[in-house]
């Protein structure tokens, strides 16, 4: 089939979807709409090619193609069969990662990025803490506290790194917006790569030690705030901590850094 591009006089060739390709969209509909849920085995190859009406070769590139989405598990063997399972966050985080390995993406860029959405899920939660919430973010900030307070002889800045990070993620996983919590999923692998390799790249222990308790203020002021309620004053303390810490994680030539160079 052609169709006009614009009226322009050019055509492109639409390419009609293959048979296989059609098969999985049925199959995904039923998934994510819940009709298949996690667990449930589907019919037997006999019954779907049959069903379908198609040929058993084209049934099983429908299943890869639903395996690549992390959507199916497919059992081989006397005793296997076809089980419905949830797609992974960290199949969507790869890919997310390589998308921005590719396009350059340098580290600057992805925490402007940060500096936006994390002080409007700091701002969200405030509104929408529960007292579980509260309670788990004065324990990573504890955590952390633990940690620096055992001082830098000897430290496992791998540690410190992880405990900073999950106060971070607490703050996207319980902002109460769906979309915000998986962004911050799919980003998680990259942002702790990059703060790996702030710390790697550290030489001034005494300073890492100043840094980190200044972290560890700005972890429990925004705790209070958040347990007050405070949305507004949530979302500008949060900015501003994420401003000054950009300025000691994108030191010299970290700044011109690109996603990609975290991994090789």
């Amino acid at each position: 089939m052609d169709l006009s591009n614009g009226g322009n006089g050019e055509s492109k060739l639409v390419r009609a979807p293959k048979t296989a390709e059609l098969i999985a969209d049925h199959l995904r509909s039923s998934i994510v709409r819940g009709v298949l849920k996690e667990g449930d085995a589907l019919p037997t190859e006999v019954e779907l090619v049959k069903q379908f009406g198609v040929s058993r070769p084209t049934l099983r590139e429908a299943f890869r193609i639903l395996e690549s989405e992390s959507l199916i598990v497919v059992r081989r063997g006397s005793r296997g069969g076809v089980l419905v399972c949830s797609p992974e966050t960290s199949v969507a985080a790869r890919n997310f990662g390589l998308l921005l390995q590719m396009s350059g993406t340098t580290l600057t860029d992805l925490y402007e990025a940060r500096k936006v959405f994390e002080p409007a899920a700091a701002e969200m939660l405030a509104r929408r803490a529960t007292p579980e919430d509260i309670a788990d973010l004065k324990a990573a900030a504890g955590a952390l506290a633990a940690l620096v307070n055992e001082g830098t002889e000897g430290a496992d800045y791998a540690e410190w790194t992880a405990a900073t990070f999950r106060f971070h993620d607490l703050i996207m996983e319980r902002a109460g917006n769906n979309t915000l919590r998986l962004f911050g999923a799919v980003l998680r692998e990259v942002v702790t790569r990059h703060m790996t390799r702030v710390m790697s790249t550290a030489t001034n222990p005494a300073g890492i030690e100043k840094q980190y308790k200044q972290t560890i203020r700005a972890f429990n002021k925004l705790v209070a705030l958040i347990e007050a309620g405070d949305g507004a004053g949530a979302r500008d303390h949060w900015a501003a901590h994420m401003e000054r810490a950009g300025r000691s994680m994108l030191w010299g030539d970290l700044a011109k850094e690109t996603v990609i160079d975290l991994y090789v």
